[in-house]
C-alpha cells in the first residue's frame, strides 16, 4: 500500500502483537490510551534511516541504522550531515543530553573516524578513572603507519594509563578492565597544557611520605648554571655553552657570604666571568648565571586556537599538552 502524507495525532506505534488484540500490555515509556504522550513513536523492532543500499542486504547490523539518503534515490533529502543533536538554547547542557549505556546496561563503543572536532570545553567524566575539564578544537591531519606491529602476549597495568599525543594509533585496542583504548587515528589537542609540570618521587627521607617538585616557567628559552666562589673571581663556563647561548642575553646574579662586599661583573668572556668588589679577586659569594638559548627567540603571545598555529618553527619545542601528556 502506498499513501501520500500521515498524520498522526497522537502516537505511532509499531509494535507486534497477534491480530486483534490490543497492544496495552507492552511497555511503552510514553504511555497509552489517556496517559500517552503525543508525537510520540514506538518502533519495537529495528528502524532504518538513510538508504538501504549502504547496509548489508538481509544483514541488518544494529536495531538502529542510520546512513545518508541515496542521490539516486531520494536526491532533494541529501543534508550536509548523518546526525544531529542540537540542545534547546534556553537549556544548559547537562551529562544527560546524550546517554550511551548506563550501570544496567553497559554497551561497548567502536569508532572508525576520520576527524573529531569538538569547539567547546567539555567535562568528561571517566567514572573511576578520574576526572577532568578540558577543552578540544580539532586535528589537523591523520598520521598513519605503513606497516604492522604484532605483540605475541599479553600486556597488561596495575591502574590506568590515559594519553593522547599528536602520535595516535590507527585502529582500535580492545578493552578489559581499566586498560587503555586508543580509538582515533589522527591528533586531538586538549586545549591546555597543564598549569604545573613536574615530578612526584618517593620521599627521600621520610617513610611512606612522597615529594613533588614542579618546573620553573618563563618567557624565553632560558639555560642557566649556579655555584659558588670561595677565595676567587671567576665563573667558568662550561665548554658547551658556546654553541648553546646567545651570550648578549647572560644575567648574573651574586649573593656575598661571610661578610659584606660590592660585588660587580667585571668582565663576561666566551668560557668564563671575571667577578670583582671590595675585596678583588677575593671573591666569597654564591652566583647565578642565565642566557637565552641561540636561534629564534620564544614568540610567547600570538594568535590560534592550538599550538598547530604557532607562527615561529615548533621543531625544537614539545609542548605539554599537545605533543605529551595530553589527558582526558
Amino acid at each position: 500500500m502506498e499513501v501520500g502524507d500521515i498524520h498522526v495525532g497522537k502516537q505511532l506505534s509499531c509494535v507486534y502483537t497477534p491480530q486483534g488484540l490490543n497492544p496495552t500490555t507492552v511497555i511503552n515509556p510514553f504511555g497509552f490510551g489517556e496517559k500517552a504522550v503525543c508525537g510520540v513513536g514506538h518502533f519495537n523492532g529495528a528502524v532504518l534511516v538513510g538508504s538501504g543500499k549502504f547496509f548489508p542486504p538481509l544483514h541488518p547490523t544494529a536495531s538502529l541504522m542510520v546512513t545518508r539518503p541515496s542521490p539516486e534515490e531520494n536526491p532533494l533529502a541529501i543534508a550536509p550531515g548523518i546526525v544531529h543533536v542540537r540542545n534547546s538554547p534556553l537549556t544548559p547542557p547537562t551529562p544527560m543530553d546524550v546517554v550511551i549505556g548506563d550501570p544496567l546496561g553497559p554497551v561497548g563503543l567502536t569508532m572508525v573516524c576520520g576527524t573529531i572536532t569538538v569547539e567547546y570545553g567539555v567535562e568528561i567524566d571517566l567514572g573511576a578513572l578520574k576526572k577532568s575539564t578540558i577543552g578540544l578544537k580539532k586535528n589537523t591531519g591523520v598520521k598513519a603507519d605503513t606497516g604492522a606491529k604484532t605483540s605475541t602476549g599479553a600486556e597488561s597495568q596495575a591502574g590506568a594509563e590515559v594519553r593522547a599525543s599528536a602520535k595516535a594509533m590507527a585502529g582500535p585496542m580492545s578493552v578489559s578492565g581499566g586498560t587503555k583504548t586508543p580509538f582515533v587515528s589522527g591528533k586531538i589537542f586538549t586545549g591546555r597544557a597543564l598549569g604545573n609540570k613536574g615530578f612526584d618521587i618517593p620521599h627521600p627521607t621520610k617513610e611512606n611520605y612522597r615529594l613533588r617538585h614542579v618546573c620553573v616557567e618563563g618567557p624565553e628559552n632560558a639555560v642557566y648554571i649556579r655555584g659558588k666562589l670561595d677565595g676567587e673571581n671567576v665563573i667558568k663556563l662550561p665548554e658547551y655553552w658556546k654553541g648553546l647561548i646567545n651570550y648578549d642575553t647572560i644575567s648574573v646574579n651574586l649573593t656575598a657570604f661571610g661578610r659584606k662586599d660590592s660585588l660587580y661583573v667585571k668582565d663576561i668572556q666566551e668560557d668564563r666571568i671575571i667577578i670583582s668588589g671590595d675585596h678583588l679577586t677575593n671573591v666569597k659569594c654564591f652566583y647565578q648565571v642565565w642566557a637565552d638559548r641561540s636561534g629564534e627567540p620564544l614568540i610567547v603571545e600570538y594568535e590560534g586556537q592550538s599550538p598547530a598555529e604557532y607562527p615561529g618553527d615548533s621543531s625544537s619545542y614539545s609542548i605539554a599538552g599537545y605533543d605529551y601528556d595530553v589527558r582526558s
